[in-house]
């Protein structure tokens, strides 16, 4: 079973920097895709930020241009570098993963078959708050 922890949201100023980070209990490699969503209060969830495997990103339009999406192979991984914070910005943040079937998932003490459909994992998520 895939898990998801994030990680590093909090309260940061207008302008600010802040990196989100996302642990699988496995081998990120088996992931499609893998990647962030968000949700504001009242409002529907929104992609962030996602990558394949095979290396294409994908930025949500509102932003675009602030911020960097990351992954650490070794560490199993995601980061996700955010910049010029904007009020707008405040959410709850949400890694995502999707596996394809037919693909084993390896965690650090088993393996785990996915004959079929693909799957989507979702992290608890992790809040962001943009405020002076």
């Amino acid at each position: 079973q895939v898990q998801l922890v994030e990680s590093g949201g909090g309260l940061v100023q207008p302008g600010g920097s802040l990196r989100l980070s996302c642990a699988a209990n496995g081998s990120i490699r088996s992931f499609n895709a893998m990647g962030w969503y968000r949700q504001a209060p009242g409002k529907q969830r929104e992609l962030v930020a996602t990558i394949t495997s095979s290396g294409s990103t994908n930025y949500g339009d509102s932003v675009k241009g602030r911020l960097t999406l990351a992954r650490d192979f070794a560490e199993n991984t995601v980061y996700l570098q955010m910049y010029d914070l904007k009020p707008e910005d405040t959410a709850d943040y949400y890694c995502y993963a999707h596996i394809k079937a037919g693909t084993y998932y390896h965690t650090y003490s088993d393996s785990v078959y996915y004959p079929g459909p693909d799957m989507d994992y979702w992290g608890k998520g992790t809040l962001v708050t943009v405020s002076s």
